[in-house]
């Protein structure tokens, strides 16, 4: 699954740097995730770096964007361009 951003999002712009896959923007009154763009952060991280600093845990699997973690690998090794090595 990717990520999103709910409504209880402040705007504190800590998790958008975070992204390594530049997922996160400003949208127009919450930052959003670009599904397209989220791998959990697989295949750079261990875990979603977004939800390691959000400050008010905003930041759920997004169950209209399931993915397994095979699509998760391919969707890294698509944006990056990398062999995965997990």
């Amino acid at each position: 699954m990717s990520l999103f951003i709910t409504d209880e999002c402040i705007n504190c712009d800590v998790c958008e740097p975070e992204c390594p896959n530049e997922a996160i923007y400003q949208g127009e009154e919450i930052y959003e995730i670009d599904p397209d763009k989220c791998t959990e952060c697989v295949g750079h991280y261990d875990e979603p770096q977004c939800q390691q600093v959000c400050p008010v845990d905003c930041i759920p699997l997004d169950p209209n964007n399931e993915e397994s973690q095979e699509q998760l690998i391919a969707k890294y090794e698509k944006l990056t361009g990398n062999a995965f090595e997990g």
